[in-house]
């Protein structure tokens, strides 16, 4: 089968793989997905609809289901195999799921039909960037929720990540770039719904072992390139 976008950047053998793996669900997901339920607050969303957007192989689904108890699950993604693989997922987990195969720039969704709109680690695989935006402020409802997680140019941009991975470097943005267009899409949060993790995987200069050993101490923010972003934003009840 064909991808669902044209501008769907095919990710390499390797990568593909390590989707699947524990590292990834317990490593990243899973350590993402409740970074963003803290950046929420009280109280969490519960029930309604939850999409998942580049769901993947569908490893976030039980992460998801366990942080905000969603009353259903949509997952969307370009890739055809990755959409089978996030069923076979889904019934493992017991999870009712409904899976759509297609593009963030065109999301077959009603207006206004969303809770929660999860994108994590999706982003900076688009190259139709404000076009994916305008869909997420569309099929989310009034007060919905973006669960944004991303990384940077920062970490895209390296030898490493050059090297099992496939993105369109020329969209990569930093930290400060991402909320800025968040912002000026509408979306609202303020600086308790932000965090800039700074994780050993993201590290690739040399993973974090130096601050492991006590050689030293990392840099804080303000004196490092961030290379992750997490934002819990709105989208408010009313136009500004």
């Amino acid at each position: 089968m064909k991808y669902a976008s044209a501008t769907y950047v095919e990710e390499t053998r390797i990568g593909f793989v390590f989707l699947r793996t524990h590292t990834w669900q317990h490593h990243v997901l899973r350590v993402a997905i409740n970074d963003l339920k803290r950046l929420v607050g009280e109280p969490l969303p519960q029930g309604g609809t939850l999409l998942d957007v580049g769901c993947g192989q569908g490893r976030s689904f039980r992460l998801l289901r366990d942080a905000f108890a969603p009353a259903r699950i949509v997952g969307l993604d370009a890739d055809p195999h990755s959409i089978a693989l996030s069923a076979r997922e889904a019934e493992r987990e017991g999870i009712e799921a409904k899976l759509m195969l297609g593009d963030c720039a065109g999301i077959d969704l009603p207006d206004a039909s969303v809770d929660v709109l999860f994108c994590h680690q999706t982003f900076h695989h688009l190259v139709e960037q404000e076009r994916a935006l305008d869909e997420f402020w569309r099929v989310l409802k009034p007060g919905g929720l973006l669960l944004f997680a991303e990384s940077t140019r920062a970490y895209i941009d390296t030898w490493v990540i050059r090297w099992f991975f496939r993105h369109p470097m020329h969209v990569q943005k930093s930290a400060d770039e991402y909320m800025a267009m968040l912002r000026s899409r509408g979306f609202v949060f303020a600086e308790g719904n932000v965090s800039l993790p700074y994780l050993w995987w993201s590290r690739s200069k040399d993973f974090g072992l130096l601050e492991r050993w006590g050689i030293k101490a990392p840099p804080p923010p303000g004196e490092r390139e961030e290379t992750l972003v997490n934002v819990a934003a709105r989208k408010p009840l009313s136009p500004a």
